[in-house]
C-alpha cells in the first residue's frame, strides 16, 4: 500500500529522471536533410542509404581510408581518398562514409597535399556507392569546405548572366557558352535518379510526368517494357553521333522520362509542324521526317535544342552541335527546324514546371542552367 507521502516521492523521482535522461540519451546531433545542395545529408544517412543515387553529404574529415576497415590520420599515402563522420572526434570507421575523390579535386581535397583538413567540416556531392566494400561517395562532381554549402547564385544582372549582359548575335552565345560551359556529368546510369526528381509530378510525388504523352506515371515503371518510361534525348543523340557519352548523351537539360514506344516513334526525327496524330501521345503528331509535340511542351522542346547548340560547341573534344532549318539530319550534328522552333518558343511561353527542373539541375546535379528558360527572348537575339 501507498503512504501518504509516497505520491510526493513519486513526483520527485519523475523529474529528477526528466533532468537526467536527456543527458544519457541525447540523440545524434547531425541534422537530417534531403541530400540536396541546400540541405545535404549527414553522414549516418549517406551510410543508411547505399542506393546509387546522386545526394549532398556534409561530415567532418576524419583520416584517410586505406581499406575497408583501416582509416590513417597521419602520413597520408596519396590524395584519392577520404573518410567524412558526424563528428570531427569520431574513431569507429563504421561511422564513416568514405569519399573517392577525383584528380580534379584531389590538390584542394586531398589529405596529402591538405593535412590541415582533418577535423574540418566539408560537403560532397555523389553517388552513395560502396568505396572499399565500406559505404561510400563515388563520382564526385562537386566538393565545397566549410560550414555550409554555398547558396547558389540568383540569375539575373550583375549575377550569374552578367557576362552576357548587353550582348546579341553570336557574341551573346559565345558569352552563354562561357557561362554554362564545364558543368559537373553525371553517368547514364544515374540519369534515372535524375529524373525522378527533376520531372516528378508537382500532384503526386510518387510519379514523373512522361514529356510527350503528358501522363503521369510511377516513378519506378522504368525500362524496356511496353508501358514503361524511359530516358529519351530530345537533341537526339544519333544528331551528332554522341550516343550516351557523359556530356551531351548525360546532359539533364535535355533528357526527359517518356512512354517507351512514343520514343521509339519520334526515334531520331527533327522537329517540325505536321504529320499523322500519334494514337498513344495525343496532340503529337509525325511523319517520315519530323515530329511536333503536343502544345504544352513545344516551348520546352525548343528551349532545350537551344541549350544544346550554345553548351556544345566543339571545345575540348566536344561536339559541335548547331541549329538548322532542315529535316534529315541523319547523324550530322544539326537539328532542325530552327524557324519553327522559334515560333514554339514565342508560343508556349517558360512555365512553373521548366523552372522548378532548371533548379533542380542547377542546384543539385548539374551546376548549370538552360539560359533559354531564366530569359526566353535570348533565342531571337541570337538565331533572329
Amino acid at each position: 500500500m501507498f503512504t501518504k507521502h509516497e505520491p510526493r516521492f513519486a513526483l520527485t523521482i519523475l523529474l529528477v529522471l526528466a533532468f537526467f535522461i536527456p543527458t544519457f540519451f541525447t540523440p545524434s546531433l547531425a541534422a537530417a536533410g534531403d541530400g540536396s545542395l541546400s540541405s545535404p545529408y549527414s553522414v549516418s544517412q549517406a551510410i543508411a542509404n547505399q542506393d546509387s543515387t546522386v545526394k549532398t553529404v556534409s561530415g567532418y574529415v576524419t583520416g584517410q581510408p586505406t581499406s575497408a576497415n583501416t582509416v590513417v590520420t597521419s602520413g597520408y599515402p596519396n590524395d584519392y581518398a577520404i573518410a567524412l563522420a558526424d563528428s570531427s572526434s569520431e574513431t569507429n570507421n563504421a561511422k564513416m562514409v568514405y569519399v573517392q575523390i577525383p584528380a580534379s579535386f584531389r590538390s584542394e581535397f586531398g589529405l596529402k597535399t591538405n593535412p590541415s583538413l582533418k577535423g574540418k567540416k566539408i560537403t560532397v556531392t555523389g553517388t552513395l556507392s560502396a568505396y572499399f566494400t565500406h559505404p561510400g561517395l563515388k563520382d564526385v562532381s562537386a566538393m565545397f569546405s566549410g560550414n555550409d554549402s554555398p547558396e547558389p547564385e540568383t540569375p539575373g544582372v550583375g549575377s550569374y548572366y552578367d557576362s552576357a549582359s548587353g550582348k546579341s548575335g553570336l557574341a551573346l552565345k559565345n558569352a552563354l557558352h562561357q557561362i554554362i560551359d564545364d558543368h559537373s556529368e553525371i553517368s547514364y546510369s544515374n540519369v534515372w535518379d535524375a529524373l525522378r526528381k527533376t520531372d516528378e509530378d508537382p500532384n503526386n510525388t510518387n510519379n514523373v510526368i512522361l514529356l510527350y504523352t503528358g501522363r503521369s506515371q510511377g516513378k519506378t515503371m522504368n525500362g524496356s517494357g511496353v508501358n514503361d518510361w524511359n530516358r529519351e534525348h530530345v537533341w537526339a543523340k544519333s544528331h551528332g553521333d554522341f550516343g550516351t557519352t557523359l556530356g551531351p548523351g548525360t546532359d539533364l537539360h535535355h533528357l526527359r522520362p517518356t512512354d517507351v514506344s512514343v520514343n521509339s516513334t519520334r526515334n531520331n526525327l527533327d522537329f517540325d509542324n505536321g504529320g499523322f496524330e500519334h494514337t498513344e501521345a495525343i496532340g503529337n503528331y509525325y511523319d517520315s521526317d519530323s515530329w511536333e509535340p503536343r502544345d504544352s511542351v513545344k516551348g520546352d522542346v525548343a528551349r532545350m535544342l537551344f541549350y544544346m547548340a550554345v553548351r556544345y560547341e566543339g571545345v575540348a573534344g566536344e561536339v559541335d552541335l548547331e541549329l538548322n532549318n532542315q529535316v534529315n539530319n541523319g547523324t550530322a550534328p544539326y537539328h532542325g527546324k530552327l524557324a519553327v522552333l522559334l515560333e514554339w518558343n514565342e508560343q508556349d511561353p517558360v512555365d512553373a514546371f521548366e523552372r522548378n527542373r532548371n533548379e533542380i539541375i542547377y542546384n543539385e546535379y548539374q551546376h548549370n542552367r538552360n539560359p533559354f528558360i531564366d530569359h526566353p527572348e535570348w533565342a531571337a537575339a541570337i538565331w533572329q
